[in-house]
C-alpha cells in the first residue's frame, strides 16, 4: 500500500489533506499564494487521487498511520503544521490527538466533528440523506460525485469560479475506486470525534464559510469553543470550499495564525 506525496515550497513544514472523493490536485489554484512561506506535503488520502485504498476496516488511525509513515518518507523528522479540508480536517484532528509530538498545530477548515445529526448533536446533515447519497453512490458514482462538488459551492459567492475548480480536478488523477468511496463515505457516517476533541493542545485555527450547507458555521463554532487552544475566523459569503472561493481571506488567516506577531 503506498500513499502519494507531493512535496513543494520552502518554509513551515505543512501537511494538506483535502475532503472526501477528491485529491491533493485540488490544492493546486491555492499554492502560489503559500509556497514561498511553507514547504507543503500534499498528500493523497488512502482510496483517493494516486493512493492506494487501504482496505476494511478503515478507521481514521490507520489513515493517520499511512499518511504519517509517506510524509516521513519525504521529509526531515520533526513536528509538522496540519490543514484539514473537511474529511482531511478529521483526519488531522485525530492525528494531532494520537501523535501529538508529530503535530505541532491544526488548521480545520469546513470541519465538523461529526458529520452527521447525533444525540445532542443538531450541526449535520440528517442520516437519511447520506444514506441516500451512499445508495445514488452504488449505482452511478460518477454523476454523484459530480453532485457532490455541486453542494460543497451552494450558497457561496464566486460559487461558479470554485465550482469550475472543483470539476475540473475531480477526475484529473483518474476515476476513483467506488468501494473506496463507499468506504470512506461510510468511515464519514461512523465518526464522532467530540469525545477526545478536549485532549487536543495544540494551537488550532478554525475556518469556516458562514454558507456552508454541508458543515454549519455552528459546527465549527463548537469545535473552537471545544478546543483548548483554537482560534475561530469566519469568511462572509464562503461555502465548504473557502480556499477556492475566498483565498484571499484564508491565506490571511494561515498567515495570522502561523506567524502571530
Amino acid at each position: 500500500m503506498s500513499v502519494h506525496v507531493e512535496s513543494v515550497g520552502r518554509g513551515r513544514p505543512l501537511a494538506m489533506l483535502h475532503g472526501w472523493g477528491m485529491h491533493s490536485g485540488l490544492w493546486s489554484p491555492f499554492l502560489p499564494r503559500l509556497i514561498e512561506r511553507y514547504r507543503m506535503h500534499l498528500v493523497d488520502l488512502p482510496g483517493h487521487g494516486y493512493s492506494d485504498a487501504l482496505g476494511t476496516p478503515l478507521s481514521l488511525s490507520r489513515i493517520v498511520e499511512a499518511v504519517e509513515l509517506a510524509i516521513a518518507a519525504t521529509s526531515e523528522p520533526g513536528p509538522l503544521m496540519v490543514l484539514g479540508w473537511s474529511l482531511g480536517g478529521q483526519v488531522a484532528l485525530e492525528w494531532a490527538r494520537l501523535r501529538p509530538e508529530r503535530v505541532d498545530a491544526l488548521v480545520l477548515m469546513s470541519t465538523t466533528p461529526s458529520f452527521l445529526q447525533r444525540p445532542g448533536w443538531p450541526h449535520a446533515m440528517e442520516e437519511t440523506t447520506l444514506r441516500q447519497f451512499g445508495d445514488e453512490l452504488r449505482v452511478a458514482y460518477r454523476p454523484t460525485l459530480q453532485r457532490f462538488v455541486t453542494l460543497q459551492v451552494q450558497g457561496s459567492e464566486h460559487a461558479r469560479n470554485a465550482l469550475g475548480s472543483l470539476r475540473s480536478h475531480l477526475f484529473a488523477r483518474g476515476e476513483p475506486s467506488p468501494q473506496a468511496l463507499r468506504e470512506s463515505l461510510e468511515l464519514l457516517a461512523s465518526s464522532d470525534l467530540r469525545g477526545g476533541i478536549g485532549a487536543i493542545s495544540q494551537p488550532a485555527l478554525v475556518i469556516a464559510g458562514d454558507r456552508d450547507t454541508m458543515t454549519p458555521v455552528a459546527s465549527a463554532q463548537w469545535l473552537a469553543s471545544a478546543l483548548p487552544q483554537a482560534t475561530l475566523v469566519i469568511v462572509p459569503g464562503a461555502g465548504h470550499a473557502p480556499f477556492l472561493s475566498h483565498p484571499e481571506s484564508v491565506v490571511a488567516a494561515l498567515d495570522a495564525f502561523a506567524d502571530p506577531i
